[in-house]
């Protein structure tokens, strides 16, 4: 019997790379994209064209799967409800297995606001029918340099430290656990860089890497919401961009796991290697 996987957020970065792993070893997949225009051409794979706020649309696209890969949604204030309703539509769909991209520490009393938000959709997971398959990334290494503007890091996040892991790794584990994904269910996986590191180790690395300098300015919560009061975003979002930061501070994501090379039989790319493009 034939396995079909379908990768949610296949035009994006973690689910375009896992998408192309699995093509190349000749899987089986559909791609589940917004916007069929930007889905990755891929051997083998079906597109299908739903957002999670739609559950009809959810419905149709997740037909025939056994396994959905589980891309977390952007940023927004529903964003648990669109996953729930994305869930539902899985259940409905006869889905057997979901392996949800997920946050690391996600729960109920998280300091980074967003990984409240992660904690709530694994706990609806648990409680339907599916089995499920969590893998709780830590903060993504190509995302620290977009922390970085006008030469400087600004946040309060102390002399904290974070173990970020780079996306190339993420992708290669999730596409690790899709080719075989019986043999993941009930497990929660926490995916993270080789070390930990300052975000002051981490503005040196990326100067070292780009030859432009950058430092980091440790901000005070209040120092933090007038640094961004530019962008004019909506105050539930400062709240979780400043989050970040509080959290590196009170070392919520300092830990470092072996479950990446455990997973993947090499180590996980550090920060110097992402910054300076080696793979």
């Amino acid at each position: 019997m034939t396995t079909l996987r379908a990768i949610t957020g296949a035009s994006g970065h973690v689910g375009g790379m896992t998408a192309r792993h699995l093509a190349d070893a000749g899987l089986p997949i559909r791609l589940v994209v917004r916007d069929p225009s930007r889905a990755p051409s891929l051997l083998g794979a079906d597109v299908a064209v739903a957002s999670y706020d739609d559950g009809d649309a959810c419905l149709t696209a997740f037909e025939g799967v056994d396994t959905l890969f589980l891309v977390s949604a952007t940023e927004s204030a529903d964003r648990v409800q669109q996953h729930q309703t994305a869930i539902d539509a899985a259940v409905a769909a006869g889905v057997r297995q979901v392996v949800y991209l997920s946050f690391a520490g996600a729960g109920a009393d998280a300091t980074f606001l967003l990984a409240r938000d992660h904690g709530a959709t694994e706990e609806y997971l648990k409680a339907t029918p599916l089995e499920w398959t969590f893998l709780r990334d830590n903060l993504y290494t190509e995302a620290l340099r977009a922390f970085a503007t006008d030469g400087a890091i600004r946040g309060p996040g102390g002399q904290g430290r974070v173990a970020s892991v780079s996306q190339v790794d993420v992708a290669a584990a999730a596409a690790h656990v899709l080719a075989d994904p019986t043999g993941h269910v009930g497990r929660a996986y926490t995916l993270t860089g080789p070390e930990a590191l300052t975000l002051g180790e981490v503005a040196a690395l990326l100067s070292e890497a780009t030859g432009v300098p950058v430092t980091y300015v440790d901000e005070t919560i209040e120092e933090a919401f007038a640094s961004r009061a530019h962008y004019g975003a909506p105050r539930w979002m400062v709240e979780a961009w400043i989050s970040t930061y509080t959290a590196i501070r009170d070392g919520e994501l300092a830990h470092v796991t072996s479950d990446l090379p455990d997973l993947l039989g090499r180590p996980a790319l550090s920060v110097a290697e992402v910054f300076s493009g080696r793979r």
